[in-house]
């Protein structure tokens, strides 16, 4: 099964490599970078650089989607070849889904209208603006749809577990999930603006200013 990860300037490399490392692991799938065209594109603070592989048209019929998100995502709100394809390919995709502020680019593919979704907690109202229904989850699946999102960067390890369960089985998730470790210890309980108080939240608008 081919899953394609698309790949834009000013992406956060999380959203696209935390589920990269969990779906490479199985050898029923196989990842692709795709994007507008070859090359590398640059995330959003511009120190880490990616490699798109492949074009979207060399990608027609892909599995599997994972958008991920960023401040460059908001580049292709109003329509963009990035959410031209992805309106595309997803009526003959397995699995659409998205991380973080990726689901702003299946919100303008027009794939969310009516439904509960999620996001980052700094995009919710942007979300809603397509029609979406934003909840507060970590990963919301809609079977039926064959849409997953999940919400901020770290999120997308979870929903990537998740779909190898879908796709594969259980036991193949499982073992995704070993072989990575991911057995989460946070040393503090901030994973949310509700669980800190005002002077996390400054810190993070001061260090906002410092990367924008």
């Amino acid at each position: 099964m081919q899953v394609a990860i698309p790949l834009f300037p000013r992406l956060t490399a999380l959203d696209a490599i935390g589920p990269y490392e969990v779906l490479q692991r199985v050898p029923d799938l196989e990842v692709v970078f795709v994007g507008a065209e070859r090359g590398e594109v640059r995330t959003e603070n511009g120190m880490l650089g990616l490699t798109v592989d492949a074009t979207f048209a060399e990608v027609p019929e892909p599995a599997v989607v994972v958008v991920p998100g960023g401040v460059g995502s908001r580049d292709h709100l109003d329509g963009s070849p990035l959410v031209d394809w992805v309106r595309a390919v997803h009526p003959g995709t397995r699995a659409t889904t998205s991380v973080c502020t990726g689901s702003l680019i299946l919100g303008a593919a027009g794939l969310l209208r009516g439904l509960p979704a999620t996001t980052h907690w700094g995009a919710v109202d942007i979300l809603a603006r397509f029609g979406a229904e934003p909840v507060r989850q970590r990963v919301v699946e809609l079977p039926e749809q064959r849409i997953v999102t999940a919400a901020g960067v770290s999120s997308g390890i979870d929903m990537a577990i998740r779909l190898v369960a879908r796709l594969v089985d259980e036991v193949a998730a499982q073992a995704a999930q070993v072989y990575v470790e991911y057995d989460p210890e946070p040393p503090y309980k901030a994973g949310h603006p509700d669980q800190v108080g005002e002077e996390v939240m400054a810190r993070i608008a001061e260090y906002r200013a410092a990367r924008s």
